[in-house]
């Protein structure tokens, strides 16, 4: 029986996403530790971390099909057009990442598991001073309404987890944060793994071998580090 593959302590290279294991699907490795180079070195290689607890072994994944979205492909329903038209929301780029890292984190109904540890907000919040992690936040009246993060390597976005604490504010974050995306040309956004909600915003599946394809040919040199600003709009 084939078992993840333990990576070493020094050492932030990762074996070859083929062999993820196909149960659990995508799972590839166990081990090492969150420091940015290794993390950076994973999303180039299309692997990521997702575990649920800081006291257990990380554990690294590569899925097939992968759940992504064009930059514009995300679909826009009557009521979120109209939520759009109101203009509501104040849409900003990387003014509140820790408030957005934290919103992510907190409970969601009723259950207080969440993936988006302590070891996980101090990552990628160093991931975020380093100009490679993002945020994306719709604000109301002063407050937090909403939003999401991810990494950004080359021209692809890695989403991470979106919430939101008023009606469509994490979708508008979305689909401010695809029009921006694709002004600046980005070829993906990348969701992971496919759930109800994203298939609602237009998310498709993609085979894992294209995926890797893509990433591949992602031209690493034009990674836009932050701080991200929005162009006139």
């Amino acid at each position: 029986m084939r078992r993840p593959i333990l990576l070493r302590p020094n050492d932030s290279s990762f074996p070859s996403p083929d062999l993820a294991l196909t149960e659990p699907n995508g799972l590839l490795a166990i081990g090492g530790d969150l420091s940015p180079a290794r993390l950076l070195n994973a999303y180039i290689h299309g692997i990521f971390p997702w575990f649920s607890d800081d006291t257990g072994p990380i554990m690294w994944w590569s899925p097939d099909p992968r759940a992504v979205f064009l930059p514009n492909s995300v679909k826009v329903s009557r009521s979120l057009r109209r939520t759009l038209a109101r203009g509501e929301y104040q849409v900003r780029f990387d003014t509140s990442f820790d408030d957005v890292v934290r919103g992510c984190a907190a409970p969601r109904d009723g259950d207080r598991r969440t993936w988006i540890t302590p070891m996980i907000r101090e990552a990628y919040g160093e991931l975020h001073r380093l100009g490679y992690a993002h945020s994306v936040e719709t604000w109301m009246d002063g407050e937090l309404a909403g939003g999401l993060y991810g990494i950004s390597v080359g021209r692809m976005f890695f989403g991470e987890s979106m919430f939101a604490r008023r009606s469509d504010a994490s979708k508008v974050a979305l689909v401010l944060l695809a029009q921006q995306l694709e002004k600046w040309r980005f070829e993906l956004i990348d969701c992971q793994v496919m759930n109800p909600h994203l298939q609602s915003l237009g998310a498709t599946e993609m085979p894992r071998r294209e995926f890797l394809t893509r990433l591949r040919n992602n031209p690493r040199d034009a990674t836009r580090r932050g701080p991200w600003q929005f162009d006139e709009r």
